[in-house]
């Protein structure tokens, strides 16, 4: 039951970050526009335009996040090896902006990013990594513990 409630939770906050994220480089992009902003000579529209190639490719990968998060949420699975991979490297990708927020933006910020990295980790953590028969490795079997190091065994019997 927590399970589902963290990863539609998660689901949820990521599309909302997603809509914030693409507002603001909406935002951005037009007033670099608007005031043919130029840095060290660059032309404004290619850094018009940047911004909001950035903004869509940021806000494509948090929902892509939220796909698989509200997937884990339905199936009351663990994500895939893909999605795993995908959620933890959002999950990288807001600690290391928590810790840029401190400084660059305020507390508030790094609290906001710390939520979501939070809420990230809790479905890395509550839905275990399981070996499925198309992940590569097969099922997984039991196998006898290798010897302590050092052990002896005979040589003859």
């Amino acid at each position: 039951m927590v399970r589902r409630l963290v990863a539609g939770l998660a689901a949820i906050v990521l599309v909302a970050e997603a809509a914030v994220l693409v507002l603001v480089h909406i935002v951005l992009g037009r007033t670099t526009a608007n005031q043919s902003m130029s840095i060290a000579g660059s032309d404004p529209d290619v850094m018009s335009k940047a911004t909001y190639a950035m903004g869509a490719g940021m806000g494509a990968f948090l929902l892509l996040c939220a796909a698989l998060a509200v997937l884990a949420a339905l199936r009351d699975r663990s994500p895939g090896r893909f999605g795993r991979i995908v959620l933890i490297g959002a999950a990288v990708t807001h600690a290391v902006l928590g810790m840029l927020a401190v400084g660059l933006v305020g507390w508030a910020a790094f609290a906001a990013l710390m939520l979501i990295l939070c809420l990230l980790v809790l479905i890395l953590t509550l839905y275990p990594a399981v070996a499925r028969q198309g992940d590569g490795g097969g099922p997984v079997e039991d196998a006898p513990p290798p010897p302590p190091f050092g052990e002896l065994k005979p040589t003859s019997p």
